[in-house]
């Protein structure tokens, strides 16, 4: 199935509340991805965020092959969603078992079900925390327009997590005085750490590690939603 310009168009309307800040941050990544898979009509997608090592972990998926995608990149070191995180571009593969690019982790994306990947980098301040992901299970020509979809998608949760993130985060941090209580930002997950290093503002905050093994709770939504809890 092709994208067309209307759908992209009806699905921006749909995810409008995510350009105000209206929805949660957890609500609007499954959101993102729901509605990602349901306009590409492909077998999976997925939004990833990097963790303070740059790998890049599942934060909200719709099928269980963003699993595999996620565990075959950190385990080979490279993959489309790689490329696309550290060179800031979108980056298309529409056949693995002909892709030269990453042999390692090719070879082994086929065996598990993944043909196919479109991955796309969510900006932040002239950097990318993240990536949005879709997978097909046959070799799949992206088109023009499914490109320009998933790179609309993608600017829509940067926007979100700046919004969400960030702007509560400078609120609470960026205020901050010598002397005075520093802001508690208990278990930030790979988007708020990543929102907090690239503020500069990490420096201002006392983080609540998670413990270890426990890192796929994602409990940085309340983070987000709570920079100030614990002062």
């Amino acid at each position: 199935m092709s994208v067309s310009m209307q759908d992209v168009r009806q699905a921006l309307n749909e995810l409008g509340k995510l350009r105000f800040g209206e929805m949660r941050v957890e609500d609007a990544m499954h959101q993102i991805v729901q509605t990602t898979h349901a306009i590409f009509n492909v077998d999976g997608a997925g939004l990833m965020l990097a963790d303070v090592d740059h790998h890049l972990l599942n934060a909200a998926v719709s099928d269980e092959r963003m699993r595999h995608l996620e565990e075959l990149q950190i385990r080979h070191q490279e993959g489309p969603c790689i490329a696309a995180f550290e060179d800031k571009e979108l980056v298309r593969a529409e056949d693995l078992t002909r892709e030269a690019r990453w042999p390692s982790f090719s070879k082994h994306a086929v065996a598990r079900g993944i043909r196919a990947v479109l991955a796309s980098p969510i900006p932040y301040n002239q950097d990318a925390v993240g990536v949005v992901a879709v997978t097909s299970e046959d070799s799949h020509p992206w088109s023009a327009e499914a490109e320009l979809a998933l790179l609309a998608f993608t600017d829509l949760a940067g926007a979100h997590f700046m919004d969400c993130g960030s702007a509560r985060l400078i609120a609470t941090a960026g205020h901050w005085l010598p002397g005075s209580p520093r802001p508690v930002i208990r278990h930030p997950g790979p988007g708020v750490r990543r929102i907090l290093e690239l503020t500069g503002l990490d420096a201002q905050c006392e983080i609540e590690e998670l413990a270890v093994g426990s890192i796929r709770t994602w409990p940085f939504v309340a983070a987000m939603e709570h920079p100030g809890a614990g002062r």
